[in-house]
C-alpha cells in the first residue's frame, strides 16, 4: 500500500517505521531539522523493538498527488494548515489518530466523507533528544492497538484490510462496528488523564493512584461522559465509560481510577501523556481543539462541567505561557 503519514513525531514515526519495514511505500511529512535528519539517517525505534527504517521524507506536501491511505498524526492545532496543503491529494481512505472527536469532520471536509475511516490509537511513545546530527530516536513505550471502523457503519471490508495490513506490519490493530462510540470513549478517559498530567507533571500511574488526583480525574471523566451521553453518543460499557463507573458513588469511582493506576505502575511505569511531553518541552497544549470543544458542547446541551472547566483554565494558562501569549 501507498501511505502518506502526516507528522513525524512519536506516533507518526512509529507508524511510518513499522509500515516501511513491512515493505509499504511510505511518504512521511516532516519539518525542519528533524526532516533533514530522518532523510539522512532513517527512523530509529527503541523500546518495544530496536530497529531503523527508511522511507520517503516529504517537506513539500503540496507536491504529493495520490495515496491509498492518509494517516494524520499531528497536534490538533496544526490540523487546518496541514490538511490545506493536501487538498490536491487524491486518497482512497483517510484516518486520524489524533486526540479529540473533531478529526473525522476535518478529514471529510478535505478528502470527502466517503474517504474517512474512524480510528483511535492506544500507542504510547516519545521522541528522545537528538544525538549530534542523528534524529531523536522514538521510544516505543506502550504497544496498544489501533482501533478502526466505518463512522457511518456499513461495509467494513476496507477496515478489515487495514487491520490486516497493520498486524502484518507488527502493529496491533482491531476493527470496531461502532467506532464513534470508541472514539468518544477514549476521549472521556483522555480528558481525565491529560488534565491531571499537566497539572501534576507526573507519570500517569502516579496521579491515578493518588486519592486526591484520582478524585479529579474521576470527576472530569464523568462530566465528559455526561456531555457525550446528552449529545447522543452511546459510550462503551467498559472501563471509565461503563455504567458502573459513571453511575458509581464518588468513592467507588476513585477506587476504579486507583486500580487502573496500580496496573499502569506495573505495565507502563514510565508512560507520560503526550500533552505532558508538550508541557515539559514548553510547547503549546492541545486544549482549544479538544477539551474546550467539550465545554462548548456542554454549554449548548445544558450539562454542568465545573471540574473540567477549572482544569481547562489551568491548562490554558500553561499553554499561553509556552507560546508567550497573554490572556
Amino acid at each position: 500500500m501507498n501511505f502518506v503519514i502526516v507528522g513525524a513525531g512519536a506516533l507518526g514515526s512509529i507508524y511510518a517505521a513499522y509500515l516501511a519495514r513491512a515493505g509499504h511505500e511510505i511518504s512521511l511529512i516532516a519539518r525542519g531539522a528533524r526532516a533533514e535528519a530522518l532523510a539522512r539517517h532513517g527512523i530509529v525505534i527503541v523500546g518495544e523493538e530496536s530497529f531503523t527504517a527508511r522511507c520517503n521524507i516529504v517537506t513539500r506536501p503540496e507536491t504529493l498527488q495520490k495515496a491509498d491511505i492518509v494517516i494524520v498524526a499531528i497536534k490538533t492545532y496544526d490540523t487546518a494548515p496541514a490538511l490545506a496543503s493536501l487538498r490536491g491529494l487524491k486518497v482512497k481512505s483517510a484516518l486520524s489518530v489524533q486526540n479529540g472527536v473533531l478529526k473525522n469532520q476535518q478529514l471529510g471536509d478535505v478528502f470527502g466523507r466517503q474517504s474517512v475511516v474512524g480510528a483511535i490509537s492506544m500507542i504510547g511513545g516519545d521522541v528522545l533528544p537528538v544525538d549530534g546530527d542523528l534524529p531523536g530516536a522514538v521510544r516505543y513505550s506502550m504497544a496498544g492497538p489501533t482501533v478502526m471502523g466505518e463512522p457511518a457503519g456499513g461495509d467494513a471490508s476496507r477496515v478489515a484490510e487495514l487491520v490486516d495490513t497493520f498486524e502484518r506490519s507488527g502493529l496491533k490493530a482491531r476493527a470496531s462496528e461502532d467506532i464513534v462510540s470508541v472514539e468518544w470513549s477514549k476521549f472521556v478517559g483522555w480528558s481525565g488523564f491529560s488534565t491531571l498530567a499537566v497539572m501534576t507533571r507526573q507519570p500517569t500511574w502516579r496521579f491515578m493512584l493518588d486519592a486526591d488526583t484520582a478524585l479529579i480525574a474521576a470527576r472530569v471523566m464523568r462530566e465528559t461522559a455526561a456531555v457525550a451521553i446528552r449529545h447522543g453518543v452511546k459510550l462503551q460499557d467498559s472501563g471509565f465509560t461503563s455504567e458502573a463507573f459513571i453511575n458509581a458513588s464518588e468513592a467507588e469511582a476513585i477506587k476504579a481510577v486507583q486500580a487502573h493506576g496500580e496496573k499502569m505502575r506495573t505495565s507502563a511505569p514510565g508512560f507520560r501523556q503526550s500533552i505532558l511531553q508538550d508541557a515539559d518541552r514548553n510547547r503549546r497544549l492541545e486544549v482549544n481543539e479538544t477539551l474546550d470543544y467539550t465545554l462548548a458542547l456542554a454549554k449548548d446541551l445544558g450539562v454542568a462541567v465545573p471540574t473540567l472547566d477549572l482544569c481547562c483554565r489551568v491548562l490554558r494558562v500553561v499553554s499561553r505561557a509556552a507560546v508567550g501569549l497573554s490572556a
